[in-house]
């Protein structure tokens, strides 16, 4: 964790609900960045299942047996562990907002749950 919690706890509320905001938008670059990742690395077994030859048990053994798909596979489970490091500091400091009782800091929104509008709902 970058902060703290003696840190967290000594800042004022406008400093940690900034501290919380800052956090969120790192872990969503990150989080985008690393489904970036895991969206080439499908797309590039895709693209090597469909130029490969023989069966489907032999393309898909070449998939798995290849090293810069193995190598790339690796960055993204990395990339995974630093996000889900990243998501416990906004979870420490939205906790410490939440007992702090800064009113309306914040909501369910910015606290990971998606909107109905993100969800992709029927709309009236």
């Amino acid at each position: 964790m970058s902060i703290s919690l003696e840190a967290l706890a000594k800042m004022s509320d406008l400093e940690l609900v900034g501290a919380y905001y800052e956090a969120r938008r790192q872990f969503v670059e990150k989080k985008f960045a690393r489904d970036t990742q895991r969206a080439r690395l499908e797309w590039m077994k895709a693209k090597m299942f469909v130029t490969g030859y023989g069966g489907v048990s032999e393309r898909n053994n070449a998939i798995s047996a290849s090293e810069e798909l193995g190598r790339k596979g690796q960055e993204v489970r990395e990339m995974t562990r630093d996000l889900d490091l990243l998501r416990l500091d906004v979870d420490v400091i939205a906790m410490v907002v939440r007992l702090r009782g800064t009113p309306a800091a914040i909501d369910a929104t910015a606290a990971g749950e998606p909107a109905e509008s993100e969800e992709g709902g029927e709309r009236m």
